[in-house]
């Protein structure tokens, strides 16, 4: 018996559909026995290469890396103490010789933007390894000269395995510890130059004595070949490069193009103008004040590891949120006092010295806080090295150019007061340049 509902008439099922409007919409079934293929998904091309294998203990790892740039800055500290010893074995001049410390830089100049992108399209690791092996290479010639233009040369190269060695030390790092951790981190990595160098200066004068100054070259070949096999045993291989991975003239490019890399440059370049020339002058003026070979490089050494505790200081402060263009600017206004105090002003020899100690240790800030702001300026994480490249190329500028200039005023009429003159507008100059890296690091936001 039909329902009463349908008044007696079975009625047909009724199709589903959507009503729009009023607009009874009825859906097609597709009837093709074929399946439909899904939509294409975008597809994601990494901007950097693939990070590293797991390392075998991120502790061993971060330590080898950090080794390699301590070892890789000895090369620096040898020189110093050695100065006077070269200069009476080749006859050099006191501008002649300060070219010796520029040497080391020039490739500097022309690798930083270009190192950081073989460590960004090659691989950090293998980046730095190479830059080991050179390192020692190097030196162990440089050891076998007998005239000053072969270890000039050598010098040249040892400034190309340097750089190879440090550009890489930011990018191999922040695959290595947690972002919270990564500004203490990177403080620390900036402390290879002074630990570096400081264990260097006090080495050489015993070496001096022992075997001349071929005895500190050889040892800054030993060096860094024990660190390429610390590098290379603590971290695995580099990841395979992604297929279309950004070019090399691109990541240059975008590099290039952004201002807070160039601020970084020309901040660091004041800076590392300032330290290396004080420092590398040091032991020569100390001891012809008559001050002994020996005590002269360990007063030496004394100073620029002084510069450990303002790079310590930096990344502890950052960690706590510190402002970076204040910790600059109050860096770079005590280096501006101290260097007053200790080149161009008469004071007790006490004083002048507390004032040179003072100088490292509020200048280690700098490189500190340049380090910990490389990340947040680059444009993006695979151009990390090559914005750190830049700024060390801008380091190398500073370094190539103010101890010849501060020579070339300390052998005038002026003497070192003159040079003290230049350390000082070097760092009134940083002084402006210090909020606009702040600015810079704040719209960067990473």
């Amino acid at each position: 018996m039909a329902s009463l509902r349908d008044n007696g008439v079975r009625r047909r099922p009724r199709h589903p559909c959507v009503f729009n409007g009023g607009a009874r919409i009825v859906p097609t079934v597709d009837k093709s026995p074929y399946k439909a293929l899904p939509a294409p998904q975008p597809t994601v091309v990494p901007t950097e290469p693939l990070p590293a294998q797991a390392p075998v203990s991120a502790p061993l790892a971060v330590g080898a890396v950090l080794l390699a740039g301590v070892c890789a800055a000895a090369s620096i500290g040898k020189l110093p103490p050695s100065l006077p010893v070269l200069r009476e074995a080749f006859g050099l001049t006191l501008v002649e010789a300060s070219w010796l410390v520029s040497a080391f830089q020039v490739a500097g100049l022309s690798l930083g933007v270009f190192g950081g992108l073989l460590a960004d399209r090659f691989g950090p690791r293998r980046t730095m390894v190479c830059g080991l092996m050179l390192l020692a290479v190097a030196s162990g010639v440089g050891a076998t000269a007998d005239g000053a233009a072969l270890l000039l040369a050598m010098r040249v190269l040892e400034s190309a395995g340097f750089m190879l060695t440090v550009l890489p030390g930011p990018s191999l790092l922040r695959g290595l510890v947690a972002p919270r951790s990564l500004s203490a981190v990177l403080g620390l990595w900036s402390c290879y130059m002074p630990a570096g160098m400081s264990m260097m200066m006090i080495a050489t004068p015993p070496l001096l004595s022992l075997g001349g100054w071929r005895a500190a070259w050889g040892v800054c070949a030993v060096l860094p070949a024990l660190a390429c096999g610390g590098v290379f045993l603590a971290l695995r291989p580099d990841g395979a490069r992604p297929p279309g991975a950004q070019s090399a003239a691109a990541l240059a490019r975008v590099t290039l193009a952004t201002p807070g890399a160039w601020l970084l440059a020309l901040c660091f370049a004041l800076y590392a103008g300032q330290f290396i020339t004080v420092f590398s002058f040091l032991p020569t003026i100390y001891q012809a004040a008559g001050i002994g070979a020996g005590t002269a490089g360990l007063l030496s050494a004394c100073g620029v590891a002084a510069n450990l505790g303002g790079n310590l200081l930096a990344g502890w402060l950052l960690g706590r949120g510190a402002d970076r263009g204040r910790l600059i600017a109050v860096a770079s206004a005590t280096m501006a006092v101290c260097a007053l105090a200790a080149f161009a002003l008469p004071l007790p020899f006490v004083i002048a010295y507390a004032a040179v100690v003072t100088f490292s240790a509020a200048g280690g800030m700098i490189p500190g806080t340049l380090f910990a702001t490389a990340p947040r300026v680059a444009p993006h994480p695979g151009v990390v090295a090559t914005t750190t490249g830049l700024m060390q190329q801008g380091s190398c500028l500073g370094q190539f150019l103010l101890p010849p200039l501060a020579a070339a005023a300390a052998s005038g009429a002026g003497g070192w007061p003159a040079a003290g003159g230049v350390l000082v507008a070097c760092a009134v100059a940083n002084l402006a340049v210090a909020g606009a890296v702040a600015r810079a690091a704040q719209a960067g936001g990473r």
